[in-house]
């Protein structure tokens, strides 16, 4: 039993970690998801829309990423942060959402750690950007 609870220890804390890793990516993905369901359904086809997706999201991430680097406005690269952030936050909530389905009983504290981890995982996606802005620099 004590080998079961180290090996679900251990899951949660590789899913925290993927979650921070992939954090600063969340908003290129869904708009590439986007890009790739507009290019799908106005027939592209799986392979056309695979590449649009592709094409999208790597391009989202790349603009972006170069003017969170090149504004020097402070107001305007919170606003870009939180831009980046906002879909981290929610995917951070939908991923404490469902790993504490079953576990948390109370509905309240159910929700209090999904805002917690949202607002954990948005603010890792923040600073994730300001890094890889800065070794850009």
């Amino acid at each position: 039993m004590s080998a079961l609870i180290v090996v679900t220890i251990m899951l949660v804390g590789m899913m925290c970690v993927l979650a921070y890793t992939l954090a600063i990516y969340a908003l290129p993905f869904m708009l590439a998801l986007a890009a790739a369901r507009f290019a799908n359904e106005t027939g592209a086809g799986w392979i056309g829309a695979a590449i649009v997706g592709l094409v999208a999201g790597a391009a989202t991430f790349v603009i972006l990423t170069v003017l969170f680097a090149t504004l020097r406005a402070p107001i305007l690269r919170i606003a870009l942060a939180l831009i980046f952030a906002a879909p981290a936050a929610v995917a951070g909530y939908a991923l404490v959402h469902g790993v504490t389905a079953e576990a948390v009983p109370s509905p309240v504290w159910r929700q209090i750690f999904c805002l917690a981890g949202g607002a954990l995982v948005g603010a890792a996606a923040a600073m994730r950007l300001a890094a890889s802005a800065a070794s850009q620099s």
